[in-house]
């Protein structure tokens, strides 16, 4: 099954955060419960988190018992606030939730018929990234030849988008093509996005995979034991990509080293008409540091710093890897020039 699906008033999801033990499944019918599930990680990733907003106002138009389009404009209006105010950096959400919100105060219909529209609309985000991901899936694989050694960093895979995934997308076309490649996946502390999801998504399909520490990372580069770099992003703005935090690092040290750093997003994920001095970079609970489980690891009284993501300048990364086109910086320049 995908990720993510929508079974007649009904959205279901796994539970991400029960991964690798157990396969979880969520079945939401409020735009509660799926905000709850986006704010503790249950569901997470991207592309999936706009997926995740457009069925979660599907259920509300679904569910609603408005007597005309205003009042079903307000409820979603009020819905996609909830989502807005869950995590404020992926910038897919808050794509999703304005196209639909767009399109649901210029629709003409009656009020029955802006319900099907929008429940037809998350259908169709989903639906497109599916197909976008195995765009770039195909786009990608040409950058990877056989004998490759691919470091990812964090969660691209199926389980961050509706299905197939974008960085590991790109890795599963490879693979599919009968390309020989093996994989090295960074934990991803403190959530272990990595760890948990990444090696669970290779070891699955069959894919060569072996787990690193993220502070490993300039080690197995300087020993000559990476070929490529490739990750998933959160937002892309005009001069730089924001996702999952040490990205940056691993960028740096990619460029040090003289290895390719490829990204592979959506165009969804693009956010062009801001910059990295924009974009919110969400905080997370401290508890995801100083905990193990439930056992504390810190001393009580000293300061946590927790951000979910980080910052790469353009100038560290190869390409962008989207659906319609491999974009290098200089193509960048172009957008921003148009803007």
């Amino acid at each position: 099954m995908r990720t993510i699906e929508w079974r007649d008033g009904t959205v279901v999801t796994i539970d991400q955060t029960k991964l690798p033990d157990e396969a979880v499944f969520l079945q939401m019918e409020n735009v509660i419960e799926v905000a709850e599930a986006i704010k503790t990680m249950k569901i997470r990733g991207a592309p999936l988190l706009g997926a995740a907003a457009a069925f979660a106002l599907a259920l509300v138009a679904y569910h609603s018992k408005a007597d005309n389009k205003r009042e079903l404009v307000n409820e979603l209006e009020k819905a996609a606030e909830i989502l807005k105010g869950t995590r404020p950096t992926a910038v897919n959400l808050f794509w999703a939730t304005d196209g639909i919100l767009n399109g649901a105060r210029c629709f003409s219909g009656n009020v029955n018929d802006l319900a099907s529209f929008v429940v037809e609309e998350a259908q169709r985000i989903a639906d497109e990234d599916v197909a976008a991901n195995r765009l770039i899936g195909k786009r990608g694989a040409e950058l990877v030849h056989t004998g490759d050694v691919i470091l990812t960093h964090c969660n691209a895979g199926a389980l961050a988008t509706v299905d197939y995934g974008t960085a590991l997308g790109v890795i599963r076309a490879a693979w599919e093509q009968r390309k020989q490649i093996k994989v090295i996946a960074t934990e991803t502390r403190p959530k272990l996005q990595g760890a948990r999801l990444t090696t669970f998504e290779l070891k699955r399909d069959g894919i060569p995979v072996t787990l690193v520490t993220d502070n490993m990372v300039g080690y197995i580069m300087y020993k000559r034991l990476v070929s490529k770099v490739i990750v998933g992003a959160d937002r892309i703005v005009q001069d730089a990509v924001v996702n999952k935090i040490g990205t940056y690092a691993i960028a740096v040290l990619a460029k040090e080293h003289g290895i390719p750093f490829y990204v592979a997003a959506p165009k969804s994920t693009f956010d062009l008409g801001h910059t990295s001095a924009d974009v919110v970079i969400e905080e997370r609970p401290v508890e995801e540091v100083t905990h193990v489980g439930s056992r504390r690891m810190v001393p009580q009284g000293v300061n946590v710093l927790n951000p979910a993501f980080d910052i790469t300048p353009l100038e560290y990364v190869t390409a962008v890897i989207c659906e319609d086109s491999v974009l290098r910086k200089e193509d960048f320049a172009k957008f921003e020039a148009n803007l």
